[in-house]
């Protein structure tokens, strides 16, 4: 007989994991904190590349639309890919671990200040150099970081959400100041294309004014102003001296 692979075992497994088994695992994948890739594969944040590869592989065949029932096996599933996905993003993958890194350092420090309070748990913490490690692996500490992982997450998601806002915002006035301006240029040309249309006309006026040294109507004839000795009358003719 051949040697039973990981695999196959892993088939035989799921072959047997009833329809309960399979909905539950909808319903917590459905749960999770949508911006923790991590919860989705029920993984701790120090798990591998290969962690999340095989958990993948898992929990993937349990919600399985063409094995799983539940209505929602379908979004399951696809919540699963998404989280795969991000993980085996290097760029994604720091970005989740630098705030588990910021979550760990805030607890971290909020119990140093509470030992401090706390002598006993202060001298046993100094003589046992595991005191720290116990805690950093236990459930109530893993508990508290979950959580304080999910709160800075969505900390970040929010001002990253506030930036594109603004982003958006900037770039609409951008684009509608650009649109006057276009607009006021197109104004510009019309009014040059106006003014050059117009130009004969102004042109023939001009030459009419030099000849008659005023712009008249047309066909109108003015009398000469003629000299007078009362300023008050422009038009009386100067006696005419008689021999």
């Amino acid at each position: 007989m051949g040697e039973t692979t990981d695999e196959d075992l892993l088939k035989q497994f799921f072959s047997e994991v009833g329809e309960v088994e399979r909905d539950n695992e909808v319903i917590r994948i459905l749960s999770c904190f949508k911006l923790n890739p991590y919860e989705f594969l029920d993984l701790s944040f120090d798990s591998s590349i290969e962690d999340v590869k095989k958990q993948y592989r898992k929990l993937s065949l349990m919600v399985h639309p063409d094995k799983c029932k539940h209505p929602q096996a379908k979004e399951a599933f696809g919540a699963l890919a998404k989280a795969q996905q991000q993980l085996l993003d290097l760029q994604e993958r720091e970005y989740v671990l630098s705030q588990v890194k910021a979550a760990k350092e805030e607890l971290l420090s909020v119990r140093k200040k509470q030992l401090k309070k706390d002598a006993a748990s202060k001298i046993k913490s100094l003589v046992d150099e595991k005191f720290d490690q116990a805690y950093e692996q236990s459930d109530e500490f893993q508990r508290q970081l979950k959580l304080k992982v999910r709160e800075i997450l969505t900390e970040q998601e929010w001002r990253r959400r506030k930036m594109a806002m603004r982003i958006s915002e900037e770039e609409g006035r951008l684009k509608k100041d650009e649109q006057e301006q276009k607009e006021m240029w197109k104004r510009k040309r019309e009014h040059e294309e106006q003014w050059e249309g117009t130009r004969e006309k102004r042109v023939s006026s001009w030459r009419d004014f030099m000849k008659t040294g005023k712009k008249g109507k047309k066909g109108e004839i003015r009398p000469p102003k003629l000299k007078t000795e009362d300023p008050n009358k422009s038009y009386v003719q100067r006696p005419v001296k008689r021999s």
